[in-house]
C-alpha cells in the first residue's frame, strides 16, 4: 500500500540540497518548465532510472503549476529505488509535502521509509520525520508517531512540539508505554514517565500537581518541564473540583434489568479495586421514579454527578433539556441529532460508531468503492447508514448495500454484494455464525482477496481457532478488553487490569463487554469536570480510548485486528512496522 503527509519546504529543502547553498522557497533558479505532460509520455519510453528522474521532474513541475493532485499521483508511483541520492531525498520530501497537503498519510508513510533507507541531510532528516510523525498518528500508529516526533524534539528542543507528542502519548497502554521508553534516550524517558504519572492520578487533580513538583525536579530541562502540554496546563483551573459522590440511576426491574445489570456489576467491582482513591457511590432504582424525582433524590444525598439513565427514551427526554440539574453521563445515546443539553454526556457501545471507524479505515487504507453486506432488520438499517455516510463523507463510492436475512444462508447475499459492480472492499456487519459463511463465499466467486472489515459483533470474545479460522484475513474492531493481545500486547498492559480480572473470572462471556462498560462509566463519571472543561480530553479505557464529541456524545476509537489462524493478531502498517500482511 502507498502511503501521505504536511509541510511546506520541500521545494526550498530540495534545492538547497542540489545547490548546495542557502536560499528562500519561491526563488530557486531553475530551467525554464517543460510540459510536464510530455515528460510523462517520455518516461514511458526511457529505462527505469531515467524513467524515475523524468516523473519526478515532471511531479516537481505539476506541484509548481497548481496541479497537486496529478503531481501527488505520479510521484507515489515512481520507482525512488532507481533514482541517485539527491534526487531520491528531493522525491521523499516532495512526495511527504504533498500528502500532507492532501491529507493522504499513506504517500507520507511511504516516503518516511526513506529514514530507514540513507542518511538524510539534518535538516531534511528533520523535516520527513516530523511529517512521518503526523501521518502514523492520522492511521492510529500512535507509538510510532510519538517516537517520530520525539525524535524530531531531541534534534531541535522545540517546545511547540510538546501538544502534538502529549496528544500521541495519551493514547498509549501502559504497555506501548513501556516499550517507547525502552526505544528511546533520556528525553523519551522523561515524557512516559510524565504520561504514567497523569495516568496514575485517576482524575484526581489535587493528587496530580502534588506530583508534578517531583517530575519537573527529576527532570529539570525537559521541554514539558519548561512548558506543560496544555491539557495538563488547563487542569489547574480544575483543582479543588475531584468528583467524591457518584448517584448511579439503574433500573432494578424490566426488560433493560440484565443489561443494568451487567453494567452494574462492572461499575463495583471496578470501584470496590480502587476504593482508596475512588469516590463514593449510591445506587439508584430508575425502574419507577421519574427523571426529576430521581435527580432530586441524587442531589439530597450530596452526589455531585449521575451515571444514567440507560433507558434511550429517557436520554432522549434530557437531551432535549437546556440542562441537566447535575453533570450526567447517560449510558445510551439520544434519539436527536444533537444533544442540546448542558452538562450531559451520553456514552454507550454504539454499533455506529464502529462503521463509521471502519469507513475510516478503509479510505486511509487507499479503498474507494465499497459494498455493505447488513441484516434486513432495524440495527443494519441504522449500522449500515452510519457507515455509507461516513464514507460518502470521505468522498468514497458505495457499488452494493444488500440487507440479507440473518435466518438463511449467506450465499447469494455475499454474491450479490461483490457483483456488478465489484467493489475494492467489503463492510460486514453480522454475528459470528453468519460472518463465518461470508469469506469461503468469496472464494468461491473469486473474490477471496476482497478486504473485509467489519465490526466487534462476529467476534464472540474468546479464542476459537478451529470454528474462526474461516475469517482470518477479516479486519475487525474491539473494545481492548476483549482483543487484549492485538489491543495492548497481552493482557498484562490492559488498562484497570486487577478488575478485567475479577470480572473475566466471574462474568458471562455474553455480559463481559456490558462489564467493561461500567468501568469505563465509572472513570468517565469522575473526569466530567475535566470533560467539561477542556476540550480533546481522552480515557484511554476498557471499551477503547473515549472522548467527547463536541455534543457531549462520548466517541469510542478502537484498536484494530486481524483474523490469523482463526486468532485475532495486531493489524500493523506494512514496510514501517514489518508487518506485510497489513492492508
Amino acid at each position: 500500500m502507498k502511503i501521505s503527509f504536511r509541510g511546506l519546504l520541500a521545494v526550498a529543502l530540495s534545492a538547497l540540497l542540489l545547490a548546495g547553498c542557502s536560499v528562500q522557497p519561491g526563488i530557486v533558479e531553475r530551467q525554464p518548465d517543460v510540459d510536464p505532460q510530455r515528460l510523462l509520455q517520455q518516461a514511458e519510453q526511457q529505462q527505469p532510472g531515467q524513467a524515475a528522474l523524468s516523473r519526478l521532474e515532471a511531479a516537481d513541475i505539476l506541484a509548481r503549476q497548481g496541479n497537486r493532485t496529478q503531481a501527488l499521483e505520479v510521484a507515489k508511483e515512481i520507482d525512488d529505488a532507481r533514482l541517485d541520492r539527491q534526487p531520491r531525498i528531493r522525491w521523499a520530501l516532495l512526495l511527504s509535502q504533498l500528502g500532507a497537503e492532501a491529507e493522504d498519510p499513506w504517500a507520507v508513510i511511504q516516503a518516511g521509509q526513506l529514514l530507514d533507507e540513507m542518511n538524510l541531510p539534518r535538516e531534511a532528516s528533520l523535516t520527513l520525520r516530523e511529517r512521518l510523525g503526523m501521518a502514523l498518528a492520522e492511521v492510529d500508529e500512535f507509538r510510532a508517531a510519538a517516537r517520530a516526533l520525539i525524535q524530531v524534539q531531541a534534534g531541535t528542543d522545540r517546545e511547540d512540539l510538546n501538544d502534538p507528542i502529549w496528544d500521541q502519548l495519551s493514547r498509549l497502554d501502559s504497555g506501548s508505554l513501556a516499550t517507547l521508553r525502552n526505544e528511546g534516550g533520556d528525553l523519551a524517558e522523561g515524557w512516559v514517565a510524565l504520561a504514567e504519572l497523569v495516568r496514575a492520578s485517576g482524575g484526581d487533580i489535587q493528587r496530580l500537581f502534588a506530583r508534578l513538583d517531583n517530575w519537573r525536579e527529576r527532570y529539570r530541562g525537559h521541554p514539558a518541564a519548561r512548558r506543560l502540554p496544555g491539557e495538563i496546563t488547563a487542569l489547574r483551573e480544575l483543582r479543588g473540583q475531584e468528583v467524591t459522590h457518584i448517584a448511579v440511576f439503574l433500573p432494578e426491574s424490566g426488560p433493560l434489568d440484565s443489561i443494568a445489570g451487567a453494567i452494574r456489576e462492572g461499575i463495583r467491582i471496578h470501584h470496590l479495586e480502587g476504593v482508596d482513591s475512588g469516590a463514593r457511590l449510591t445506587f439508584i432504582d430508575s425502574s419507577q421514579g421519574n427523571l426529576d424525582a430521581l435527580y432530586r433524590e441524587a442531589s439530597e444525598l450530596g452526589a455531585q454527578v449521575v451515571i444514567g439513565p440507560l433507558n434511550k427514551d429517557a436520554v432522549s427526554e434530557l437531551e432535549r433539556r437546556d440542562r441537566v440539574p447535575l453533570p450526567t453521563l447517560a449510558l445510551n445515546y439520544g434519539r436527536g441529532e444533537r444533544n442540546q443539553a448542558l452538562g450531559l454526556f451520553q456514552y454507550g457501545l454504539s454499533a455506529e460508531d464502529e462503521a463509521r471507524q471502519a469507513a475510516h479505515r478503509a479510505w486511509i487504507d487507499g479503498h474507494r468503492l465499497a459494498s455493505l453486506l447488513v441484516p434486513d432488520n432495524d440495527w443494519g438499517r441504522r449500522v449500515g447508514e452510519a457507515f455509507w455516510n461516513a464514507w460518502r463523507d470521505l468522498g468514497g463510492e458505495v457499488a452494493n448495500a444488500v440487507r440479507y436475512n440473518p435466518e438463511a444462508s449467506a450465499t447469494e447475499s455475499t454474491r450479490r454484494a461483490v457483483t456488478n459492480p465489484q467493489p475494492d472492499m467489503l463492510f460486514l456487519l453480522a454475528l459470528p455464525e453468519y460472518a463465518r459463511q461470508v469469506p469461503p463465499t468469496l472464494d468461491y466467486y473469486y473474490s477471496g482477496d476482497l478486504p473485509i472489515y467489519a465490526t466487534s459483533h462476529l467476534f464472540e470474545g474468546r479464542p476459537q481457532p478451529r470454528l474462526d479460522h474461516d475469517l482470518d484475513d477479516v479486519l475487525f474492531v474491539d473494545i481492548p478488553w476483549q482483543i487484549p493481545d492485538a489491543a495492548v500486547g497481552g493482557v498484562e498492559a490492559l488498562p484497570y487490569l486487577d478488575s478485567y480480572r475479577r470480572l473475566r473470572e466471574e462474568s458471562d462471556p455474553a455480559m463481559f463487554r456490558l462489564m467493561a462498560m461500567g468501568v469505563d462509566a465509572y472513570e468517565l463519571a469522575r473526569r466530567l469536570p475535566q470533560l467539561q472543561a477542556i476540550s480533546g480530553s481522552e480515557l484511554f479505557g476498557a471499551t477503547g480510548t473515549l472522548s467527547p464529541a463536541e455534543d457531549g456524545r462520548i466517541q469510542r476509537r478502537l484498536p484494530w485486528a486481524r483474523f490469523v489462524n482463526g486468532v485475532p493478531q495486531p493489524v500493523l502498517t506494512p514496510g514501517v512496522f514489518g508487518d506485510d500482511r497489513a492492508p
